[in-house]
């Protein structure tokens, strides 16, 4: 009898044990397929470095629609208003490095030097080729911000320097976009296609630095 009880016993844990193991199997299982569920939904949803990654434009200023232009009727009078952008922002940063400008006002300066001199590069041959004079000095509004600008120094240059390009950038941006809607001219689509990019960086910066 003693052993018989002792066979029953043994018989008896063993069965409880493989069924415990069982358990613990189905839940790890459950817990397993619960959490790839989940992966699976967090990686299906995109995230802000995909939409970067898919928008080559991310993280730049945008063109205002409904924000003011220049004059771009025609596309002569789009890349006259485009050379006098070029001047304005070219001469603006050569007074203020002349005036001493430090720091990021000086870093931007020099670029903006270098970025609107290419432009301006870019726009000449075609503007040759549809018989289009381009203007070589800084439109009316800008000769007579500058003269504003020549009497001031120090942060107050600064940031005058810094907020002018701010609004000179927003509305390049503008006229830029709007005339890439309106144009038929495909050297003109490519040299808005080229360039906007650009201008929206420095809007970008622009916006970001001078209100610090």
């Amino acid at each position: 009898m003693k052993r018989i009880f002792l066979s029953l016993t043994a018989a008896t844990l063993l069965f409880t044990t493989a069924c415990s193991n069982e358990r613990k199997a189905d839940e790890m299982a459950n817990a397993e397929s619960v959490a790839g569920a989940d992966t699976m939904g967090v990686a299906s949803e995109p995230t802000m470095g995909d939409s970067a990654a898919m928008d080559g434009t991310a993280g730049a200023a945008m063109a205002d629609p409904n924000g003011p232009t220049a004059p771009h009727k025609d596309d002569p009078e789009f890349m006259k208003s485009a050379a006098h952008s070029d001047q304005n922002e070219i001469q603006l940063s050569k007074l203020a490095l002349d005036k001493g400008v430090t720091g990021m006002a000086k870093d931007h300066a020099n670029q903006m030097i270098t970025d609107h001199t290419k432009s301006t590069a870019a726009l000449k041959p075609i503007a040759q080729k549809k018989n289009v004079t381009l203007p070589t000095d800084m439109d009316a509004e800008h000769k007579a911000i500058a003269e504003q600008m020549g009497k001031l120094s120090g942060t107050e240059l600064e940031k005058k320097y810094m907020e002018q390009m701010t609004l000179d950038h927003q509305k390049t941006a503008n006229t830029m976009a709007a005339h890439q809607k309106m144009t038929q001219d495909a050297d003109l689509q490519g040299f808005i296609t080229q360039t906007l990019p650009v201008v929206q960086s420095h809007l970008s910066m622009f916006k970001q630095h001078s209100s610090m």
